[in-house]
């Protein structure tokens, strides 16, 4: 098993929401929270961003349901300096009738505007939000060929979540690829 090049789903856990790295946007970059009809938007920044994920014309429906107000206060999409949406994240919750933890759940930016120091400041945003919604703690899931973002959520204090031994294998070989210290 090589987690570098195998698409393996791995989770990464905050135990906390507090001392969240605070990262603002570059001038001329803004949020907008969910409207209806941004579903679209949502499809298109995933398609261009997820060359793993199959994209289907259900997927937003399956992943986030239709609670427009649910949506509106937890998913959050990156505008360009011309009002485009480039990117999104989602602060959500697997069960709406708990407040912890929260999920951190489809970061994504378009590829032309990746490597613009973006995603730490969208991070920055949705870990507060799950703040402010009321979430002690926040976990995700990535993959592990997705070395930069792995690298992202270390820095922001998420640690490996173990729930086997396959993880805890998973995790030592991606050890050497990631800068900053993982705890587990």
């Amino acid at each position: 098993m090589d987690p570098i090049r195998e698409y393996i789903d791995v989770k990464m856990i905050r135990e906390n929401l507090d001392n969240i790295p605070e990262y603002s946007l570059p001038s001329g970059y803004s949020i907008r929270w969910y409207q209806r009809g941004y579903e679209k938007h949502w499809q298109a920044v995933q398609s261009l961003a997820d060359e793993y994920t199959r994209m289907t014309p259900d997927l937003f429906g399956e992943q986030f349901g239709t609670d427009t107000e649910l949506l509106s206060d937890r998913q959050c999409f990156l505008c360009d300096s011309e009002d485009n949406i480039i990117g999104t994240a989602t602060a959500w919750l697997d069960n709406p009738d708990e407040k912890s933890p929260g999920r951190i759940h489809w970061l994504a930016i378009i590829p032309e505007q990746q490597g613009k120091g973006l995603a730490k400041p969208l991070l920055t945003i949705i870990c507060n939000r799950l703040k402010e919604l009321g979430h002690g703690k926040t976990y995700l899931t990535t993959q592990s060929v997705r070395i930069s973002a792995i690298n992202l959520y270390a820095k922001f204090g998420f640690s490996p979540l173990i729930d086997s031994e396959i993880d805890r294998e998973i995790w030592h070989k991606l050890q050497k690829h990631i800068k900053y210290p993982l705890l587990f």
